[in-house]
């Protein structure tokens, strides 16, 4: 290794020894319950995820690489080396559209964090509580990394904001877990910038596979990549962000390299981060809530309703606009509410239901409106009546978000109907239960059994 000294940026410094230091810093206990929850949701997503066609494509390629025995993929048998379980994990964990969102980032942080963070604990016997405060860790540096790339400027340029922000916290979190000192990270931090990539057609991915490796199999598997490689004694670039041609030069016009260490240790990005109450793509989230809230105020069949109007941003809706997925297609979903009266995770991934003459028909009378000054995330839902009657509600916080919060018996029931028919319910009880008292857990892979089926 060259002794010459090099410069280290502010910036680089800071974070680094943040990361290095981060499984020996206690969390709040309000900051350690909200990790536990986006641990066990993301998890969730994962053994629900195995038996959806991406999930299904990914324990196929995955039972073919072998590898050293160090983690197990969820909802399988397959235990295989930390990186193909990470890759794995991570597509699963965004098999479809169950997973939690950090909208201000714009990306889906747990499913290349918790990936990441279960693969390396497994190889490294890590504690619950280095668990629980490296999944915290990735959150932080996820979505700090897009608001120092200007994260909407970055989107609008054709970036993948959903690759960038969880490959960078995948890495963090497996460095913390791997126990790299400060020297380390900010090779690991280099590694990772030299593996960072994405476009953000994946919108076009009709099929939702090359989705779940863009947002969660490359982070995880890039994020251990990095880290193994390191703890292994590889060196790097000691500061990627500074110097000739750097990260940020790269990347970023109006670069905020300063928001990398923003508020650590005082603001935790996963108090920022939406759970979804419906396993559905997250623009379709508010219109639920809506639907859900009129038809607590009053009962009405389907045969009742003339027509529907849906109000949402310009920046999404055609994101959700008459998809061939279930849980994708807005007018599919807002069908299924007005049928059922309610929408589960088996009602959104019922693919037949699709060409169901009820549902086809009750979709003919719904319509889908952009509104350009419309923030995203937010909905008006108008239900014009047979008899003549109109009713409209609005969602601002849809349930879930950091202004209108699930409970933690939300989110464990959520996380039960998607866990239970894959392991059985006991098994489910038993991992929500760990996971609820995971600072009580010595071993990580104590978690192996539960997470297989």
């Amino acid at each position: 290794m060259s002794k010459a000294k090099t410069e280290i940026s502010p910036v680089m410094r800071d974070l680094s020894a943040y990361i290095a230091e981060a499984v020996q810093r206690p969390l709040p206990d309000s900051i350690a319950a909200k990790g536990k929850h986006h641990l066990l949701d993301t998890i969730a997503a994962m053994i629900s995820g195995s038996r959806l066609r991406p999930g299904e494509m990914t324990l196929r390629y995955i039972a073919l690489q072998g590898g050293v025995e160090e983690a197990v993929v969820a909802g399988s048998g397959i235990v295989t080396s930390a990186i193909n379980a990470a890759l794995a994990n991570g597509m699963l964990a965004h098999a479809d559209e169950t997973d939690d969102s950090h909208k201000e980032s714009r990306s889906h942080l747990g499913c290349g964090v918790v990936p990441a963070a279960l693969a390396m604990a497994e190889r490294e016997a890590s504690s619950g509580t280095a668990l629980l405060r490296a999944v915290v860790l990735g959150y932080d540096i996820g979505a700090r990394i897009n608001f120092a790339l200007d994260v909407h400027p970055f989107y609008a340029a054709g970036h993948s904001t959903h690759t960038f922000a969880p490959t960078f916290g995948a890495a963090a979190t497996a460095g913390a877990l791997a126990g790299l000192n400060g020297d380390q990270v900010r090779w690991l931090i280099s590694y990772t910038a030299q593996q960072a990539s994405g476009v953000n057609c994946w919108q076009r991915d009709l099929d939702h596979i090359e989705k779940a490796f863009d947002f969660g199999g490359m982070a995880g598997r890039n994020g251990v990549t990095a880290a193994t490689m390191v703890q292994a004694g590889f060196t790097g670039v000691d500061d990627v962000f500074i110097g000739p041609r750097n990260f940020f030069f790269t990347y970023a016009d109006k670069a905020k390299p300063e928001a990398l260490t923003d508020g650590l240790g005082t603001r935790y990005e996963i108090t920022l981060t939406n759970i979804k109450k419906w396993s559905v793509g997250s623009p379709i989230q508010a219109p639920l809530d809506c639907l859900e809230a009129m038809l607590a105020k009053q009962k009405i069949r389907a045969d009742d309703v003339e027509r529907v109007t849906l109000h949402l941003s310009d920046q999404e809706h055609h994101v959700v606009d008459d998809r061939h997925m279930p849980d994708i297609c807005i007018q599919h979903m807002v069908a299924i509410m007005l049928l059922d009266g309610t929408v589960s995770f088996a009602s959104s991934h019922d693919e037949e239901r699709m060409a169901d003459p009820a549902v086809t028909a009750l979709r003919q009378r719904i319509d889908l409106v952009g509104a350009p000054d419309r923030e995203r995330r937010t909905a008006v839902v108008e239900v014009a009546l047979r008899d003549g009657g109109r009713l409209s509600e609005s969602q601002t916080a849809v349930r879930g978000t950091p202004d209108n919060p699930m409970t933690t018996e939300e989110v464990e029931a959520k996380a039960h109907d998607l866990i239970a028919p894959i392991t059985g319910e006991k098994n489910s009880r038993d991992l929500i239960h760990m996971i609820g008292n995971i600072e009580n857990v010595e071993d990580a892979r104590v978690l192996r059994p539960l997470l297989t089926a």
